[in-house]
């Protein structure tokens, strides 16, 4: 199976990692060889040399974007959890890697507020563009993590990114949501 990126991009405590996490689990449980990149894990190493300025967040989002194109190019499937503040940035890495599923966890600002992280900014401190055609949109106040990991499974199955599992059963609404999103962006 050819490699592809998700890239999980939300505000601080919208749920990227845990979302990744069992993704991870359920791909890991495929065969798949799988590589999951925490960006704040991967800024320390990647890019420790920089500040939290809006540009600073876009070298260090490209930079996880390379990694991720080399890990994708080598059969690997490469999960990134980073708020990338700025769509211009993620935008580059998606035509730079090419197997790219952006992975939007929106959140409202109660649950914001619940976990410390409220208010419409990245990380960085400098303003969250949030992303214009994901192909998945996650809400984290709408349903459990086990909802959001299997309608990102099925896109990456309608994607032809991995093979349909046959115990896998999704009910006709979810099917017909996750089919019309990617009808609308262009691939089926």
């Amino acid at each position: 199976m050819k490699g592809f990126t998700l890239w999980f991009t939300g505000l601080p405590g919208a749920g990227k990692s845990l979302l990744a996490r069992e993704l991870e689990g359920s791909l890991l449980e495929r065969g798949m060889k799988v590589e999951l990149l925490d960006g704040n894990d991967a800024r320390r190493f990647l890019s420790p040399e920089l500040g939290s300025a809006a540009d600073d967040s876009d070298v260090h989002v490209r930079r996880l974007g390379y990694l991720c194109h080399v890990l994708t190019q080598n059969d690997v499937v490469a999960i990134a959890t980073t708020t990338s503040p700025g769509r211009a940035s993620r935008e580059e890495n998606r035509g730079r890697i090419g197997r790219f599923v952006e992975v939007y966890c929106r959140c409202d600002p109660q649950t914001l507020e619940g976990s410390g992280a409220a208010g419409e900014r990245g990380d960085d401190g400098g303003d969250y563009e949030a992303p214009e055609k994901p192909e998945v949109i996650i809400d984290r106040g709408a349903e459990t993590v086990a909802e959001s990991a299997a309608r990102v499974i099925r896109t990456l199955e309608l994607l032809g990114y991995i093979s349909k599992s046959p115990d896998t059963d999704y009910s006709d609404d979810d099917e017909r949501q996750i089919s019309d999103r990617l009808e609308d962006l262009g691939y089926l």
